[in-house]
């Protein structure tokens, strides 16, 4: 198969840009051609670097480089980008059996579709976010710490300063939204869930849209070592942005109660409040080796207690690949992947649960049987950038397939 995959960044900038480069090399190792159309200007990763993987460029901007004025516009439709990626998908010389795509809302906007829908060519989404249903993409309500319960674009979520930056920036991603809805209505859409969480959730949002669910892990890149002794770390470590929504401040105030020290790899508008902390140690970015060094070294569970309804955080995957025991929330799609006592803990996002359950990682021969467990059932079952691709071939398959059973019915798509 030939695929394009459309990201708007090359590199992991965040987990829906890393989630693409890892199936373009995973896709491209399994011997299929992969076109990897990159929006956004910027530097690759060097896992593109592969003879069955071509990288072009669609010269966008990323929206936050823009004046204010024209960011909210082509924010919401971006004529001239939509132009450039159809002239793009054009110039291949030889057209892709289907175009995947993994981000939009950085510089893509909802124009995006229309050149996908006029070509012909199988569209399939990987829902990372909430965008294609929620205005902030979050589906939580940042005035409050809490998940949203509102219907997108309903009366009272027009009304609710749910967004994290401002009313303005709110009313932009309602319009962005609105015209969204507009433009996906009428045509069928093939969407990828990377939790089972996801599959409820945003069936539930999009139900007004033509979609068929798909369900696929997220790949991870790890290669298997001798598992870490978690009896030998002296902390818990948070990996991730330096936000409340993901919890950063719970992990504070919770290792406080707890005794332990917290060590927190990353960055974000949190850092100076949590470095107030005399128990707490800031160790800003690392590359990814860095990070998995210290967190084998220090760590005697990580600590993912999202108070959004995250969809799948990469480092918990990767935490239980190690050996390392993972205290998350039970909002969270990674909880899908813990043993709730045998891998690590699953609560709800609120201090005293979480210092309950940091208070469970003292006795040193119980956290070496958590740490035994989680890398042994990772291992059972791995979540390899090889099994995503493989899931993603039967994916594309049966889409392909529909597609083919449509056009010869002319009655539209196949369910």
């Amino acid at each position: 198969m030939h695929i394009a995959i459309l990201a708007e960044f090359a590199v992991a900038s965040g987990g829906a840009e890393k989630v693409a480069v890892e199936s373009a090399r995973g896709l491209a190792e399994a011997g299929h051609s992969v076109t990897y159309l990159q929006a956004i200007d910027g530097p690759a990763d060097a896992l593109l670097d592969h003879p069955g993987i071509t990288r072009l460029t669609l010269h966008n901007r990323d929206i936050w480089d823009r004046p204010a004025h024209r960011a909210a516009v082509s924010g919401i439709w971006d004529g001239p980008s939509a132009a450039r990626l159809g002239a793009a998908l054009d110039a291949l010389p030889v057209r892709p059996d289907l175009v995947h795509l993994h981000q939009w809302t950085r510089s893509l906007s909802p124009s995006v579709f229309p050149p996908l829908f006029a070509r012909g060519v199988p569209v399939v989404v990987t829902l990372h976010d909430y965008f294609m249903a929620c205005p902030n993409g979050v589906y939580y309500r940042f005035d409050r710490a809490a998940p949203c319960a509102l219907t997108p674009l309903s009366t009272g979520c027009l009304a609710a300063p749910c967004d994290g930056r401002s009313r303005l920036h709110k009313l932009v991603r309602v319009g962005r939204n609105a015209v969204l809805r507009t433009t996906l209505r009428g045509h069928a859409l093939d969407v990828i869930h990377v939790c089972d969480a996801s599959v409820t959730r945003m069936g539930r949002l999009l139900g007004h849209l033509d979609l068929t669910h798909h369900r696929v892990d997220n790949p991870v890149r790890v290669a298997r070592t001798e598992p870490a002794d978690p009896a030998q770390g002296d902390a818990v470590v948070y990996v991730g942005r330096l936000t409340r929504e993901k919890g950063a401040d719970l992990v504070a105030a919770a290792a406080a109660r707890a005794g332990l020290p917290a060590v927190f790899i990353g960055a974000g508008p949190l850092e100076a409040e949590l470095g107030a902390h005399p128990h707490v140690e800031i160790l800003g970015w690392r590359s990814p080796e860095a990070v998995w060094e210290t967190v084998r070294a220090r760590a005697r569970a990580l600590v993912a207690p999202s108070r959004w309804y995250e969809t799948g955080p990469l480092t918990v995957y990767e935490a239980l690949a190690h050996g390392i025991p993972v205290i998350a929330s039970v909002r969270a799609g990674a909880a899908e992947r813990i043993v709730d006592g045998v891998t690590g803990f699953t609560v709800e996002p609120e201090i005293e649960a979480l210092a309950g359950a940091m208070r469970r990682l003292s006795e040193d021969s119980g956290l070496r049987r958590l740490g035994r467990a989680a890398s042994e059932r990772y291992w059972a079952t791995p979540t390899t950038p090889a099994a995503h691709a493989a899931s993603l071939e039967a994916v594309y398959g049966r889409v392909i397939a529909a597609r083919a059973v449509a056009g010869q019915s002319g009655r539209g798509r196949a369910a």
